[in-house]
């Protein structure tokens, strides 16, 4: 208990560097461009432009309108979770370096991670909101109430799981090969492209699966301008543990982590 404590303290009080050299790799990310982060917005827009081309097709969907701002909320939050577990079995690969040579406590790269993660989603999740905004006014009042707390509940949720994936990722390198496969059938069994109706008996699936729940709410929040709140307080509750425990599982993995490496 007292070596997470410690890292909390670490974690705040390092606050500005690892924030700083997460905001540099988000700038070097698309030095010498004209449009530089916009294009993780323009990106998106296009995937959902085409897709709900398509799938609105498929499906048949009675108010096409109705359907982008789904497809568009859902997709671009789907994105951003995947893009962050992905990226999680490489995190201490890459820095094996600075694990060998520099005394940094490695909750340290694991933070500079998650800002940079965040840094990517709230480009590109602001950018493609504001340009469904035109098809529904409310989506941008409606993040600022009632959808802040499933945003920071997804933000939490960026932070601790992709740790215990990057965790596993450096013991079992299977990890790396697995994590892509396993957010790709989780993509399509999710209720993104399509309402959860669709799904048929297969429904219960979306309840049990935690990274929809976390996309789910927040969706929900920004269409509806509602809050379910009773899974949402049950989401913040798992993050507090996740947390927890993800920094437990890094304090008792710290020795070892420059031999594995």
């Amino acid at each position: 208990m007292k070596a997470v404590i410690n890292s909390i303290f670490y974690a705040y009080s390092t606050r500005r560097a690892w924030w700083f050299t997460a905001t540099s790799r988000s700038r070097s990310r698309f030095a010498r461009t004209t449009l530089g982060s916009f294009w993780l917005g323009i990106s998106n827009l296009l995937s959902v432009g085409v897709l709900s081309l398509v799938y609105g097709t498929v499906f048949k969907v009675s108010d096409f309108s109705e359907y982008v701002v789904y497809l568009g909320t859902g997709l671009v939050i789907w994105n951003s979770l995947s893009s962050a577990i992905c990226a999680a079995p490489t995190l201490l690969d890459y820095n094996s370096n600075n694990l060998k040579n520099v005394n940094l406590h490695p909750v340290f790269y694991s933070l500079e991670e998650w800002a940079f993660q965040l840094q990517t989603f709230c480009q590109s999740f602001l950018l493609v909101l504001a340009f469904l905004s035109f098809i529904d006014l409310s989506l941008l009042p409606n993040l600022i109430f009632p959808g802040i707390l499933p945003l920071i509940n997804l933000l939490l949720f960026l932070y601790w799981f992709p740790l215990i994936v990057c965790l596993l990722g450096v013991r079992f390198h299977d990890i790396l090969q697995l994590v892509p496969i396993v957010m790709q059938l989780l993509f399509l069994l999710s209720p993104i492209l399509y309402v959860k109706e669709n799904l048929g008996h297969l429904a219960w699936f979306a309840d049990y699966n935690i990274f929809y729940q976390y996309l789910s709410t927040l969706r929900y929040s920004l269409i509806n301008g509602q809050l379910e709140w009773n899974i949402v307080l049950s989401l913040f509750f798992v993050n507090l543990v996740g947390i927890w425990l993800s920094l437990i599982y890094l304090c008792k993995s710290r020795k070892m982590l420059p031999f594995l490496v």
